[in-house]
Formats: structure tokens, sequence, C-alpha cells
């Protein structure tokens, strides 16, 4: 799943190519949405909101789309050919008179209006690359589950927006805390949320995501998506499991070495 800084590198190029034009094409490809046509209706800006899309437009709507797993969206110039993939995965097309945005594999497609927006993502905590951003209150919302592991906690969008598990993994391994740490046990969150911000907004102007500073494939991360591989500081080969709550499970990385564990 793409990560905030990913969704705010595509939301700022959205909204550099749709904001203040009118649109001479509209598809929404999705069934409740297959008869709503917006052309002739300008965009006024588009902003991310943790992992969530919002293209806001001048008759007071908003078009709310997620990424998932493999949703993106990208843009054309006019004929320049599409090549996102087959043409059965679009689910919307916004057009002006000199582009054409493409939403591929977008699994959430809804229409809104824009005073209506918290329905949809009012339930996020602090954006880590938003203007909401709040410290203290990103640390409030962890600690509400004390026995929570600080793993689990930091992926979840109630408590701050915009984290997924590449950060989580680099997060984690740079403050030496292994994943399944209780929160109450985490000697210093407030750190560790300003260490993931320092990250996603280190890489939120390019599509490469490195934590390590070196941007050549193969070094770019600590211990994300390098099990068995030695860890960069001490050697000891990284470590991975999948963790949650039943259904929720996801992948972690860590250093055993570097991020010791606190119970079996």
């Amino acid at each position: 799943m793409p990560e905030g800084d990913t969704v705010w590198l595509s939301c700022r190029r959205l909204h550099a190519a749709l904001a203040g034009q009118v649109l001479t094409r509209c598809e929404l490809r999705v069934p409740q949405l297959a008869e709503v046509d917006l052309t002739g209706t300008a965009v006024r800006e588009v902003v991310s909101r943790g992992k969530h899309q919002l293209i806001r437009f001048a008759d007071g709507t908003t078009l709310h789309t997620h990424f998932r797993m493999e949703g993106s969206w990208r843009i054309y110039p006019h004929g320049r050919r599409w090549s996102g993939g087959p043409g059965h995965q679009i689910r919307a097309v916004l057009g002006t008179s000199t582009l054409d945005a493409v939403g591929w594999r977008l699994p959430v497609v809804e229409r809104l209006p824009t005073a209506a927006e918290d329905e949809v993502v009012g339930h996020l905590g602090p954006d880590l690359l938003g203007p909401d951003w709040d410290l203290a209150e990103a640390v409030r919302r962890i600690r509400v589950h004390p026995e929570r592991s600080v793993g689990e906690a930091l992926l979840d969008q109630r408590n701050l927006a915009g984290i997924g598990t590449l950060y989580r993994a680099e997060v984690l391994f740079l403050q030496g805390i292994h994943p399944r740490t209780p929160v109450e046990a985490v000697p210093d969150l407030e750190r560790i949320c300003v260490r993931a911000r320092q990250l996603l907004s280190a890489n939120r102007t390019r599509w490469e995501q490195s934590t390590t500073g070196d941007l050549r494939p193969g070094r770019q991360h600590w211990v994300f998506e390098r099990p068995g591989q030695p860890c960069r500081r001490c050697r000891t080969p990284i470590r991975t499991e999948e963790f949650g709550p039943l259904g929720q499970e996801r992948r972690s990385y860590w250093c055993p070495h570097c991020q010791p564990a606190t119970s079996p």
C-alpha cells in the first residue's frame, strides 16, 4: 500500500495538472457513479489526507479516492497512449483541454459534498504531512491503549495518518524498538512520531523512498523487505513476521540485536 509521502506527491501532481481547470471529459467507471458527469465543472484543488485523495470541485463536491494496495493516478498529455494496464482496470478519467488524469485500479471512488468530507476522513488522526499535524494529539491517541504493541499503534490511521509498513519498520529500527513492544514500555513515543514525520517529509518530493540517505537500489532501507540479509549496523540477519488483529495482520521487519524483544 502506498504510504503518506507517495499519496502526498500524487496529489501534488494532480493539483498542478487540474486545479483551476474546467473538465472537458469525465468518466467515473464504477456502478454507483456511472451516470455522474462532471464535464464543464472546474477543479478547485487536490489535497491528500493521510492515504486518501480528495479532488474538490467548484460545485461544492469532492471526489474521494484511495489507492489501497494497487491503485494509482497517472497524468498523460493529450495524444499520449495510456500505459497503466488493461483498459478494464481504469476507474476514473478526468480530462482537461491539454491532459488526462487516469485513475487505475482504484478500489475507492466516491462523490460527496465537500462539506461532508469528515464522513470519509474524519476518523483519521493528525496527518504526518498535513497542516493539521499535532504531535501531542498523535501521542495522546497512541497512549489510549497502553497494552497494544507499538507496531500496531503506528499503523492505526486513527492515531496518526500516513505511516505504513515501510516507515513503521524503518522508524522502529532507528529508535531501537522491537515492533511488538507494548506502547506503555516505549520510552519516547514523541521521538518516534517526530522521526516518522522527518522520514516522510524527506521523501515526499520524489517517488523513490530512502531512509538510509542512499538512493541506490538495494541500499535504500535499513530493514524493510530485507529478511535474512545482514543488518547494516551489526550484521545480524534481519527477521520478519506478520502480526496484528486477526484478518489484519501486516508484515513486520526488525533486527533482533538492534531491536531486542522485551518479552518472548
